[in-house]
């Protein structure tokens, strides 16, 4: 059995990364984003972009052996991001963290690696002073909220609609404590199934 961990990103895991993106991109969320945008993936440029957020702080990778497969990009949250839907910004906005993407290649899922890739992204999050982490999914996604939920992390009652190429995408915001204590999901043996 390969060893599971995560580590920081290193430019050299952007081709790497762009994978797992398309492959989600593709795949898990082909119902909530409109063709063209999956159609028209640069794998260049969107590759350029992870190369230079590897060169600073707060992308990491999931490898299982040697393969990269999964990614977070977390960090300080943009007062945009905490905003309240009408623009008021909480008075603890400087100490909440952001955890822009998690994404695990379909193929590599349920077997940890986006329970810890957000164990360490919250982590760094509160070793640089965040009290608090949000992020933001989309409304159909039921499996990143339940993914979440797990970690405590719940709807906070705000929503934004993003435009996904002439198609408006509607997204919730979550949120919940960077102390956590990750309830992965049940597995066949628990729920007194036969493993197949």
């Amino acid at each position: 059995m390969a060893i599971a961990l995560v580590r920081p990103a290193v430019p050299d895991d952007a081709p790497a990364v762009t994978v797992v993106q398309r492959e989600v991109w593709t795949t898990a969320w082909a119902d909530f984003l409109p063709a063209g945008i999956t159609e028209g993936f640069d794998d260049e440029a969107v590759s350029a972009a992870w190369e230079r957020a590897a060169a600073g702080p707060g992308l990491w990778v999931a490898t299982e052996g040697s393969e990269v497969v999964g990614f977070c990009l977390a960090g300080p949250a943009p007062e945009e991001d905490v905003a309240d839907a009408v623009g008021e910004v909480p008075d603890d906005a400087a100490a909440v963290g952001l955890v822009a993407t998690l994404l695990v290649a379909p193929r590599w899922g349920r077997r940890g690696h986006g329970g810890r890739l957000l164990v360490t992204a919250a982590e760094a999050l509160g070793s640089g002073g965040a009290t608090r982490g949000i992020t933001w999914v989309p409304e159909r996604d039921a499996s990143s909220r339940a993914f979440y939920g797990r970690a405590g992390w719940d709807p906070d009652g705000t929503v934004r609609t993003l435009d996904a190429g002439g198609r408006p995408l509607r997204e919730v915001r979550l949120g919940g404590p960077l102390d956590l204590e990750f309830a992965p999901e049940p597995s066949a043996a628990d729920l007194g199934l036969p493993l197949l």
